[in-house]
């Protein structure tokens, strides 16, 4: 399984064959380094309906057929955009054909704000539990620090677990060292920072602060191979 980091939230899958998006907040993301209209891809995973993790996925969605996997609410808004969609809830999990996707808890919000100065009700938020090849990685989403993280981390050997550190809107680099320690994954990696001012952090700061050591700061581009 290949992993890349592309800025903010976002996360692209390589595996069997299939390319799968986590998250792709790629218009009015200064750290990207994609660009929404050059992507080729399968499926698309969603871990809540904030704009800027919703991002550029009906487009790309349309232009690739590509399917949209996300719980249940969001998924429904999107298919009346005309997204092939497949929802989910939070403890569920479905064996898709590149992979297996289980949603968890995650303490945030979910309101996607529309050109009308609407609000729309997207669900609950999740963090994702994707295992193929017989590796599991864990995208927490956005979300503060709970204690059943700790159960996660006993019922599924994570490989990689990515955890958003800017505090402001999630968890901060200490609390999120701590939900590390509790998910006892095997390599962490600081996610959603500094691409706004109140979400300006030191990812190096952070990964100093894991008991474990087994910190990895990924630029937007760089590449994991798990």
């Amino acid at each position: 399984m290949k992993l890349s980091y592309h800025g903010h939230s976002i996360l692209q899958i390589q595996t069997n064959g299939k390319t799968i998006l986590i998250d792709p907040f790629i218009t009015g993301n200064s750290l990207t380094d994609l660009k929404a209209e050059e992507l080729s891809v399968d499926a698309i995973i969603l871990t809540h309906g904030h704009n800027d993790h919703v991002g550029d996925t009906v487009a790309i969605a349309k232009k690739n057929d590509a399917l949209v996997i996300a719980n249940a609410d969001l998924t429904t808004f999107l298919s009346w955009q005309g997204v092939k969609t497949h929802g989910m809830n939070i403890g569920g999990a479905y064996q898709f054909e590149f992979g297996k996707v289980k949603l968890t808890q995650a303490f945030h919000g979910s309101g996607y704000a529309t050109e009308n100065n609407e609000i729309v009700y997207c669900g609950m938020p999740t963090g994702i539990l994707f295992s193929s090849e017989g590796k599991t990685i864990y995208h927490a989403g956005d979300t503060g620090l709970f204690s059943d993280m700790k159960l996660i981390g006993e019922r599924h050997e994570i490989d990689v677990a990515f955890l958003p550190i800017g505090d402001n809107f999630t968890m901060g680099p200490e609390d999120a060292a701590y939900a590390a320690t509790l998910l006892q994954a095997k390599t962490v990696v600081p996610i959603h920072y500094n691409t706004f001012p109140p979400i300006k952090q030191d990812p190096y700061q952070f990964i100093e602060l894991l008991e474990a050591k087994n910190g990895k700061v990924m630029n937007p581009g760089d590449v994991l191979e798990i």
